[in-house]
């Protein structure tokens, strides 16, 4: 295979890239951008050699234990279960949660057989029965994979006696509601306050 053509095939295997967007940058970067094709090859080569799991809460991390699962001003009593590391990113960015995270290995997904197991459900319910963890906060999508996630992994941790939330459903700030999807509308009616 060609080397432009490896190049494609790589920028293809970034989630959302199809083939053309993926022959775009790869023609970008050859053409008109020679230095950042270095820096990203910089990037991800220092990123591989560094960034590891932390062995706390599974997300990404530099060291052993992440600065999160580090800080110990934060509230042992609160634990949100994420499904990536990318969405413990969004809550953190959000600077409104104070607690400590679980990130899973992504959604249950009954039709690719993959159960609570394949996720890391054993290893969630063993951190959540760990030291003074008082609510469990499911912070997984609203898709029917991550509703089906959060209702298997809630069950099984609420048959252990700990007592667990789910993020609440609404409309988004800012917006107008001619424009909210009905789901989201009814949810929003449903859980009022």
């Amino acid at each position: 295979m060609a080397a432009l053509d490896q190049l494609v095939e790589a920028l293809r295997r970034l989630p959302g890239v199809g083939p053309k967007s993926a022959q775009r940058m790869a023609y970008h970067l050859l053409q008109h951008d020679r230095a950042g094709a270095q820096q990203l090859i910089a990037g991800l080569t220092e990123a591989l050699a560094r960034v590891q799991t932390c062995t706390r809460c599974h997300g990404f991390s530099e060291a052993p234990v992440c600065a999160v699962c580090s800080d110990g001003t934060r509230d042992l009593g609160l634990l949100a279960v994420v499904e990536s590391p990318a969405d413990q990113a969004v809550l953190e960015r959000s600077g409104s949660y104070r607690g400590y995270y679980f990130v899973l290995g992504g959604r249950v997904s009954p039709l690719d057989g993959r159960g609570p197991k394949d996720i890391g459900g054993e290893a969630l319910i063993a951190r959540a029965l760990d030291g003074g963890v008082r609510e469990v906060i499911l912070a997984t999508s609203f898709t029917a994979e991550g509703e089906a996630t959060a209702y298997l992994l809630g069950e099984a941790l609420k048959s252990r006696g700990l007592s667990v939330t789910r993020l609440a459903r609404g409309v988004p700030v800012g917006s107008e509601l001619e424009f909210v999807d009905l789901g989201t509308l009814a949810h929003a009616l449903a859980d009022r306050r």
